[in-house]
This record gives C-alpha cells, sequence and structure tokens, in this order.
C-alpha cells in the first residue's frame, strides 16, 4: 500500500509500505546508516531502539539475512526505510530476504522513497522524530522515548566463555559481537544488568570492567553516575559508546547531542598517540563535549577527522580508556580490534584503581 514519512518539521516523503507494523503506524526518530552492508547488524544492534533507519545506500538486502550475524536476539529498530529492497537474498547461508525477517518481526518497511532528499534533509534541519502512516493522513502527536536502555538491558546476569580473566559487562544495550571479541580473547564475561549496584559487582569480582554500547541520551542514566562512578575507580575498564559518554558525565564532563550522528562503517578517526588514522564502524547521536574536559583527569586520545568530535579518551593516572567507535567491528572494518587487546593488557598486569 502508499503510505508516508511525516517529519517533525512538516515534511513529507512518499513510498510504498511493503511490511506494515502492527498498529497501521509507526513513530520514531529518523536517522540514517551510510554503509554499502551490514544491515543485519544494524537492524539488531539495540543501539538503534526506537530509531526509524534509512539506509542510504539504493539497494539493500541483496545478500539476505543469515544465522551468524545478530548483534541480539531481535531486530530494535523501529521501522526501515531503502529505496529499494532485494527481493531475493543471493548469498549461500541466506535464510530470509529482508521483507521476510522484518515481517516475522512486524518491522515496517518503506520502500520506494526518495532517500537521497530524505538524507540531505536530515543533514541539514537535523535528527527529528518523524510518523509513518498509510495514504496521505495527518502527521500526529508525536512521543519520544526517553529511556530506551531500560526495555534493551538484560534482566538477569549471564556469563559467557571459561577464560582466566573475568570481564563484567554492565549492560546498557550490548552488542552481542563485543562479548565474543572477549571471549575469543581468553576470557569469561557476565553481563548485568544496567542498573546493578557496586555492591554486587564487587561480589563478582571481576578483573576488569566494559561499559557497552546502548539507546539514547546518555543523561537519561544520571542517577546511575555515582554508581558508574565507583565501578570504573575501583577496576581497569573499557567504555564503548554510551558507555563511553557516561564515563565523562561520571567525572562531572558534559555531552552533548549533534545536528546528525555518525551512523556508518566508513568514520575516519585520528589517534593522537600512535598518529594513526582507523576506518570505524559508529553508531551514536550524543558526542562527549571537548571543552568540558578540561577539568577532568581524562587526555583525549581520538578525535573524529570529518568534524573533529571527541572519539576516545584515557585517563591519566587510571586504567579507564574510553571510546566512542565499536571497536568490536560488526558492521564494519577491523581497524580498532587492538583496543581490546590494548585493554585486556591493563587488565592482565593485575593494575587496581585507586579510589
Amino acid at each position: 500500500m502508499n503510505a508516508c514519512l511525516h517529519l517533525a518539521n512538516g515534511k513529507t516523503f512518499a513510498g510504498v509500505l511493503e511490511v506494515p507494523g502492527e498498529n497501521g503506524e509507526i513513530q520514531g526518530e529518523v536517522v540514517f546508516y551510510t554503509g554499502m552492508t551490514g544491515y543485519q547488524e544494524v537492524l539488531t544492534d539495540p543501539s538503534y531502539k526506537n530509531q526509524i533507519i534509512v539506509f542510504t545506500y539504493p539497494l539493500i538486502g541483496n545478500y539476505g539475512i543469515n544465522e551468524a550475524d545478530f548483534e541480539s536476539k531481535k531486530p530494535h529498530v523501529q521501522a526501515v526505510i531503502v529505496y529499494e529492497a532485494s527481493q531475493q537474498g543471493y548469498h549461500y547461508e541466506a535464510k530470509y530476504s529482508l521483507k521476510e525477517y522484518l515481517q516475522q518481526w512486524k518491522i515496517p518497511l518503506l520502500t520506494h522513497v526518495d532517500t537521497r532528499a530524505l538524507v540531505k534533509e536530515i543533514r541539514n534541519q537535523g535528527t527529528m522524530m518523524g510518523w509513518i502512516a498509510p495514504g496521505e493522513s495527518e502527521i500526529g502527536a508525536l512521543k519520544e522515548n526517553r529511556f530506551p536502555v531500560a526495555s534493551v538491558s538484560t534482566e538477569q546476569m549471564s556469563v559467557y566463555g571459561n577464560g582466566d580473566t573475568h570481564i563484567v559487562l554492565v549492560d546498557f544495550g550490548y552488542k552481542k559481537s563485543i562479548v565474543q571479541s572477549l571471549v575469543t580473547r581468553g576470557c569469561q564475561v557476565t553481563v548485568v544488568p544496567y542498573h546493578t549496584p557496586f555492591s554486587a559487582i564487587e561480589a563478582l569480582q571481576p578483573d576488569g570492567i566494559v561499559l557497552s554500547n546502548g539507546p539514547g541520551d546518555p543523561k537519561q542514566l544520571a542517577e546511575y553516575l555515582p554508581n558508574i562512578r565507583m565501578m570504573i575507580d575501583h577496576y581497569p575498564t573499557l567504555a564503548i559508546c554510551l558507555g563511553h559518554q557516561l564515563v565523562a558525565l561520571s567525572y562531572g564532563a558534559n555531552t552533548e547531542k549533534l545536528r546528525f550522528g555518525h551512523r556508518g562503517a566508513n568514520q575516519p578517526v585520528y589517534d593522537l598517540q600512535k598518529k594513526k588514522v582507523f576506518m570505524t564502524s559508529q553508531n551514536h547521536s550524543y558526542v562527549v563535549n571537548k571543552e568540558s574536559l578540561a577539568a577532568t583527569p581524562f587526555d583525549i586520545r581520538f578525535i573524529n577527522v570529518n568534524d573533529d568530535s571527541v572519539e576516545g579518551m584515557v585517563h591519566r593516572y587510571k586504567p579507564i580508556l574510553s571510546v566512542q567507535y565499536h571497536p568490536e567491528a560488526h558492521p564494519g572494518p577491523n581497524d580498532t580490534e587492538h583496543i581490546f587487546a590494548e585493554f585486556l593488557q591493563a587488565v592482565n598486569k593485575g593494575e587496581k584503581v585507586y579510589a
């Protein structure tokens, strides 16, 4: 059926609704992803919770959906918008087409949209809320979910791997490949809910802490910052994406929202320590404010080549490393997988953090 995407600024983009939603309409923050591949990982990345994802590449779904590359147990996007969706997956591992997979989960698929014009609108006006509905119906009231972390974090502890190094991963909406990256490097990983108190973390006797990625504004978790600060002040820490922002906030720095965020597998990041540029996979709307770090004990280690935003930092005295990008690289280039090795090197030194 014919349907339209209505943006909060009044602009409308027509298309064909190949997969309808459960309620006939869907709301969400409209964002775009620039990668040519990796759509399966994007659909199942919890960081996209409550977002309508626009794929900029004109043909999506040509290699289908397989059983191995999911980042979580189900898709988290509110809806998918493409110019053209391949009706068949041309790959020997493909089990479903893109449309078949979205139909299973009742995730709306809007096709034949002028995605180039839509992305230009978002780049010019900034990320905004949108509403997909059949026909030319009027736009309704748009309500943004202010606390999506609660709906993607695990509800109970779970353990992966049996290595000698014990890592506790605090789950704000983690990707499966983060756990895989640690397990393949000889770790036992205990995944805990985002609100797990420090006393419970301490009882697990971890060798190190990982703060995961996740959806939404990091300031939604303001009440948990003292708890996060206690964790990272007692154990070697690696913080990824949302976790990176939470580390900064816990030390009194500030975060701010980008106009349209970084979402893709080709974001160039400069490492001030190695003096090299790495290509990275990213998915975020918020960044750490550079000026606000001046009063903290953190040095900026990584910067975005395109807009000079903060892409990572390191504590001057404690083994705390944070990155805005995704070193596990699913999807995306694996240029920055060495971040896990750096983190585990600090952990295996037996460094205990000073309260």
